[in-house]
């Protein structure tokens, strides 16, 4: 059985393919999206389209983040002090780092629950 995990697998979650991988990625992937998405019984029925879904939601975030990062200092820097701007973009900055490994997580995830296999580069 392969346990090989690829870089950017997200902690917590065992080996794809090992068993109870797809529950813990199932939890991990309603984490990555509204809690309102838990409200729906074919997301956790059907694994694959969330991974789906959820890779889409986050890449959304990405996107915003991005964006919020482009424009804060020229719509907050003339409402807030310099010290909460700094604040503001170091949060900004964090945040869409942790996003972009959630886009790279929950890619990784969709691609095992379509069957990929992953093999330890050497």
């Amino acid at each position: 059985m392969n346990t090989h995990v690829p870089p950017g697998w997200p902690p917590g979650i065992p080996p794809a393919h090992t068993p109870g991988w797809e529950d813990r990625a199932v939890a991990w992937l309603l984490d990555q999206c509204p809690p309102d998405y838990r409200r729906y019984a074919g997301w956790k029925a059907h694994p694959v389209a969330l991974a789906w879904l959820a890779q889409r939601h986050v890449a959304g975030q990405v996107q915003a983040m991005r964006q919020a990062y482009r424009e804060a200092r020229v719509e907050l820097g003339p409402t807030v002090t310099p010290e909460a701007l700094a604040q503001i973009m170091t949060a900004l900055e964090a945040e869409g780092l942790r996003l972009v490994a959630a886009d790279r997580a929950a890619g990784l995830i969709h691609d095992a629950l379509r069957g990929r296999r992953f093999i330890p580069r050497l």
